[in-house]
């Protein structure tokens, strides 16, 4: 409703009562998936089609509730989420689960018969505790590891779990791996040679998915330049080439504000399919590696300190790509067939590694081998209805995102284990209120392993982890050592899930007034 012809008319309510119920709505669906024996929501789009998926940020996607306060605390929920998923790209049921547990737990604690700053300070000590005792027992993980980790993810599905370890495997240990879509039922892996640049796109504008984050270029021209672009007229020769050999075209250059923003406006436009790519590394550093991606794309790099003039810049520098990916992580740029010039510098810079004893040119080398020698798998994913097939890849989503997080921070015992016996096993300081905040946070944080369990149809009262590592494989009830049984959690994804529940949760517990649309019936 409008008041005034342009301001929205809006209510105050105090306390967080309905906010707290939100919570629990957005919660409550999404833990149902918690787990080995988690179960699947079905989600109803706005065209009435049915979508089954265990995801949790799915799932927190897709609710939407009729009253505005409620549905505020269903935005902060999905907000931690989304934010989780944004880090690690896992964890997001475990974030929601533990910030509705934080908030239960405070109300059954009374925790407003104390100060709520000594609350919050009790909950952000304990919380900075627990993320440094995950760090400090995180262990790093072996292709084995990777397996039990993809496998978890992709809902205990062996098949899809193996075949995602098998493309991690075949892409290397300085490769990449990418999800795309089947021509048919079938998924398998496809190993194509390719690099990956560390910087994105230099501007949100650019991806081709705004929501995901994410971009494509088929087939695109590229221009590599080791100087700074001025304005949008010295490179106008090549995008005019681009467009009319409709062709898709990737900037791997610096470019000043006049022409990003230039491009940025004429890709949305859809003017021009585009994007831009700060150069990687500085100085010789980057001279060398855009010379490197030069042989790799058949381009010539543009160096106006070499003598070329930014008024010769034309189309005769460009080189070319089968394909470009782009996502928060960086560029991939996929070149199916090696030149010989890229396999004869691979040999060359092995003969100087082998040679090399300073450790600053050593990691040089090590960067410019990883830029010419990293491949692309990619897991194309096919099913035989469309519901089947987003839930699909649903879980081969998850679990590319949380091998990536395995690999960067190691692996933690899984099914709760982790957070259960860190929880359960400290001595805590403070005043009266920072205590009761930090026993809040470690009841809440038991949350994660309770709920598996009674997801699985089990009591979580019938079980005592005494030692680090043990906890309960839900598939027959028994205790065991999690990493032995292949029962395990990327570090970075707990972490993170930690985090972002303890910001929502005590964001919400200290709000008092809400202010509203008024919404027309």
């Amino acid at each position: 409703m409008q008041f005034g012809g342009s301001k929205l008319v809006k209510e105050v309510t105090f306390g967080n009562k309905k906010l707290i119920k939100g919570i629990n709505t957005i919660a409550d669906a999404v833990g149902s998936t918690l787990g080995a024996s988690g179960r699947t929501v079905v989600l109803e789009d706005d065209f009435g089609n049915a979508h089954v998926t265990k995801d949790g940020v799915t799932v927190a996607e897709s609710i939407l509730v009729a009253d505005p306060v409620e549905n505020l605390g269903v935005t902060l929920m999905k907000a931690a989420a989304k934010q989780t998923a944004s880090k690690a790209g896992d964890g997001t049921t475990t974030s929601t689960v533990i910030a509705q547990a934080i908030i239960e737990e405070y109300i059954l604690q009374e925790g407003e018969k104390h100060s709520f700053r000594d609350i919050k300070s009790g909950i952000d000590t304990q919380a900075s505790w627990i993320v440094s005792q995950l760090s400090r027992r995180s262990v790093n993980v072996d292709e084995k590891r990777l397996e039990n980790v993809s496998v978890i993810s992709a809902n205990n599905d062996s098949e899809l779990g193996g075949l995602i370890a098998e493309a991690f495997k075949a892409a290397g240990e300085n490769g990449v791996v990418t999800m795309e879509t089947s021509q048919d039922s079938r998924t398998y892996v496809d190993v194509v040679d390719g690099t990956q640049l560390t910087n994105s796109a230099a501007s949100p504008h650019f991806f081709t998915d705004a929501d995901k984050e994410t971009g494509e270029l088929e087939a695109p021209l590229v221009f590599l330049s080791a100087t700074s672009i001025p304005n949008v007229r010295k490179i106008q020769d090549i995008l005019e080439y681009a467009i009319k050999q409709n062709k898709a075209i990737l900037l791997v250059a610096p470019l000043e504000n006049q022409p990003m923003t230039a491009l940025a406006m004429n890709k949305v436009k859809g003017n021009i399919k585009v994007s831009v790519v700060e150069p990687p590394s500085f100085g010789l550093k980057r001279k060398d590696l855009l010379d490197d991606l030069a042989l790799l794309v058949g381009a010539t790099v543009f160096d106006d300190s070499l003598g070329d003039s930014l008024d010769a810049i034309t189309p005769d520098l460009l080189g070319s790509a089968d394909k470009v990916i782009q996502d928060r992580d960086g560029t991939v740029i996929v070149v199916e067939d090696k030149p010989q010039a890229v396999v004869e510098k691979i040999e060359e810079l092995r003969g100087l590694l082998e040679k090399e004893d300073h450790y600053v040119m050593k990691s040089h080398f090590e960067k410019r081998l990883a830029l010419l020698c990293g491949g692309v798998s990619r897991i194309y994913v096919g099913a035989d209805t469309e519901p089947e097939l987003k839930e699909k890849k649903d879980r081969v989503d998850d679990a590319i995102h949380a091998v990536k997080a395995a690999k960067k921070e190691g692996i933690l015992p899984g099914g709760g284990a982790a957070l259960y016996h860190l929880a359960t096993n400290n001595t805590l300081l403070g005043n009266a209120g920072q205590l009761t905040g930090a026993t809040i946070l470690n009841t809440a944080l038991l949350s994660p392993f309770n709920k598996i369990l009674k997801n699985a149809g089990l009591k979580p009262s019938d079980y005592t982890l005494k030692k680090w590592g043990l906890g309960v494989d839900v598939t027959d009830g028994k205790i065991k050592d999690m990493r032995k049984a292949g029962i395990i959690d990327p570090t970075l994804v707990t972490k993170e899930a930690v985090i972002n529940a303890v910001s929502v949760a005590t964001t919400i517990l200290s709000t008092d007034a809400i202010v509203s649309n008024i919404r027309e019936v």
